[in-house]
């Protein structure tokens, strides 16, 4: 059995996904196409490269994952396919994959010059249909990745903002994605705490004293900090939402201080 996943910036209300779908199914009819999301906000590489990171170490090795969130169809964006020891990927050479060459071993990248695994005709706009999904159903199929272009020596990818140390100690962070319940996910993960019981989490003009294990050891409507799924810290609010409630958005400081008393 293959399997092949998906997330895009689509939504399901056009025909985008199922036409992709469709032409996964046509050349390899036995794959299993999963969806992990269509709901990426349009354009939003950043949040489409956090989605996927956290998503892939989960499926069985072997996997090929589709990441379309393409705001650069029909410029000079290279389409490329990736490996690691774990999976595959195919997805525009944007930064998509940023996380994943950061945290996984790159084995081997082409970029998707090879016009026998496109569709016939293909169009300015959806590579996701014409390119990137019949390249997916041929490695899902056995096509090597070398048959599907040349080799490449490297990926684009954006800087991931890493925590740094101020001169007081002070662990300074980001927020790096706003998850759909409004909770922040931080670039703090939780190999960087260290005494969470005496740690105080400074966001938007708050603090919020030590980290919990869940939602659930805050009152409702209280802030709260915790390592989520994903083991990096968290801001949620419990039963509300954090973003909001912050005026938080990606790219905002997060600050971990020891609290001395």
């Amino acid at each position: 059995m293959s399997i092949i996943t998906l997330t895009t910036d689509f939504g399901l209300a056009d025909g985008y996904v199922g036409a992709m779908k469709g032409v996964i199914l046509s050349i390899n009819p036995t794959a299993t196409v999963i969806d992990i999301s269509h709901n990426i906000a349009p354009q939003d590489v950043r949040g489409a490269a956090y989605v996927i990171y956290t998503a892939y170490p989960y499926f069985p090795p072997g996997t090929v994952h589709v990441v379309v969130v393409d705001p650069g169809v029909g410029t000079q964006r290279q389409a490329i396919a990736l490996r690691t020891p774990r999976a595959r990927f195919v997805a525009p050479d944007n930064g998509v994959l940023t996380y994943v060459a950061a945290y996984d071993t790159v084995e081997e990248v082409v970029s998707l010059t090879n016009p026998r695994y496109w569709l016939p005709r293909v169009s300015h706009t959806f590579h996701g249909r014409d390119i990137f999904a019949p390249a997916a159903a041929h490695l899902a199929k056995g096509v090597p990745l070398t048959e599907l272009g040349e080799p490449l020596d490297e990926i684009i990818t954006f800087t991931l903002p890493r925590p740094h140390r101020r001169p007081d100690g002070a662990l300074v962070g980001q927020i790096i994605h706003i998850d759909r319940f409004g909770n922040l996910i931080t670039s703090i993960k939780s190999a960087d705490l260290t005494d969470v019981s005496r740690s105080v989490v400074e966001v938007g003009g708050r603090c919020i004293a030590g980290i919990r294990r869940t939602y659930a050891e805050a009152e409702r409507g209280d802030l709260v900090a915790y390592v989520g799924s994903a083991g990096h810290l968290e801001i949620a609010v419990r039963e509300g939402h954090a973003a909001r409630t912050l005026g938080a958005k990606v790219g905002d400081e997060v600050v971990l201080v020891a609290n001395r008393r």
